[in-house]
């Protein structure tokens, strides 16, 4: 499976899942990540992210480090509504530099997903727990995984991947940006193959998104850790 991260010293105090709980977190947040590949720094990431209870926007920017800059940068935005059962995105735009631009619609009354990248649109049934790859790590934070493991149908705009989290427990995170009490979440892997992927969400700040390593099958570690958290 592909992972939904990739082309995008922590002190542990482990002290148990949380039940599932709704949240809200804050209603503007810019987020600075680095991302690092197996401990060299080849990106920087930048999202803001904004809602009011009934909307929200999400717009991520990715501009590579040294040689990696010479592949030019990437863009990723996420329109969509805030309710009940938190986000539900109605549009995704992927672009990058020297690739066509990938989109996803989201149509919920019709519960139809509509992809595009490069050839006519395609349509696929809209599953209820459908995200796309860039809001769905902020959808966690206004739907908090408890001890059930939790799935999500994710698209980039040119396929639909599945994934299943579950919490791991607490652990008190020490980046860059701060120390933060965040709740670990892992990615269930499929088969020998399959990477693996864990999320830490700040508890103490909305369950923002602070940190994401994927480690692929090759054992190259991916790592994207916040440098500078700005909320309120």
């Amino acid at each position: 499976m592909r992972n939904c991260f990739i082309p995008i010293a922590i002190s542990l105090a482990l002290l148990g899942a949380p039940a599932a709980a709704r949240a809200t977190p804050p209603r503007h947040a810019e987020i600075i990540y680095e991302l690092l590949r197996d401990g060299k720094a080849v990106a920087q990431i930048v999202d803001r992210f904004e809602h009011d209870a009934a909307t929200y926007k999400l717009d991520e920017t990715w501009k590579g480090d040294g040689l990696y800059a010479l592949l030019g940068k990437a863009e990723r935005s996420s329109r969509g509504t805030v309710g009940p059962g938190g986000l539900r995105p109605l549009e995704f735009e992927d672009r990058r530099t020297g690739r066509a631009t990938a989109r996803a619609t989201f149509d919920w009354k019709a519960k139809t997903l509509t992809l595009q990248y490069r050839g006519e649109p395609e349509k696929r049934p809209l599953p209820e727990d459908a995200q796309d790859k860039l809001s769905f790590a902020y959808a966690f934070a206004f739907d908090v995984p408890g001890g059930k493991p939790v799935t999500v149908h994710a698209t980039d705009g040119r396929g639909v991947a599945t994934y299943v989290y579950q919490a791991a427990g607490r652990e008190r995170l020490k980046t860059p940006a701060g120390d933060f009490e965040a709740l670990k979440l892992v990615k269930r892997k499929d088969g020998p193959g399959d990477n693996g992927t864990e999320i830490w969400l700040a508890a103490d700040r909305g369950y923002l998104p602070i940190r994401i390593l994927v480690t692929e099958k090759d054992g190259t570690r991916i790592d994207q850790v916040a440098t500078r958290l700005d909320a309120r």
